[in-house]
């Protein structure tokens, strides 16, 4: 009987970590604190490096963003890996729009993204990416208007996203044949 308990407890004690540092969909207060704190800075402006980025827009929560972001940290975390670029060759945006995150019906489509691993808290990998300037600039960029940020095994993925819908006339015009859309893709 000593056995049978003295395991439950080391059994519970083992997985307690793996609990801790995994999440799955984020709940409201992990969304709640990330854009919180993204939104005070985006609300304020600051320096990324030396560039100054003036306020913007705050950011809204995309549940989209928020699976290809989650789909990323798990794959990083299970792969024992660190890029942009998923071991399988997917990028960003790929991810993104596998997730239903799309640009049909949009004029106007951008998409970003910040990785971190190691930290510890929403406080600690904020700190991070706002004295990162590439990912501060992320962070502010005013093309940005979506976010969805997860966090897996201290892996954590934000994935950003920016659409524009058109305006009923410029919808009017496309539907009558009147005028037409044309695909570029921006590097």
């Amino acid at each position: 009987m000593k056995q049978l308990i003295l395991g439950s407890i080391l059994t519970f004690v083992l997985l307690l970590p793996v609990k801790l540092f995994s999440q799955q969909k984020a709940n409201q207060q992990f969304k709640e604190e990330f854009l919180d704190r993204i939104n005070r800075t985006r609300e304020q402006g600051c320096n990324c490096g030396t560039t100054y980025m003036r306020p913007v827009a705050p950011l809204v929560w995309n549940d989209q963003l928020e699976s290809a972001a989650l789909g990323h940290a798990r794959d990083m975390a299970k792969h024992k890996y660190f890029s942009h670029t998923s071991r399988n060759g997917r990028t960003a945006a790929e991810r993104v729009m596998a997730a239903g995150y799309g640009y049909k019906g949009y004029k106007s489509y951008t998409i970003g993204e910040n990785i971190a691993v190691g930290q510890q808290s929403i406080a600690e990998v904020m700190t991070g990416w706002f004295k990162s300037e590439e990912h501060c600039k992320n962070l502010m960029n005013p093309d940005f208007k979506e976010v969805g940020v997860a966090q897996y095994n201290n892996y954590w993925v934000q994935d950003f996203g920016g659409r524009e819908a058109f305006s009923a006339e410029q919808q009017r015009l496309i539907n009558s044949g009147k005028a037409r859309i044309i695909q570029k893709r921006v590097p």
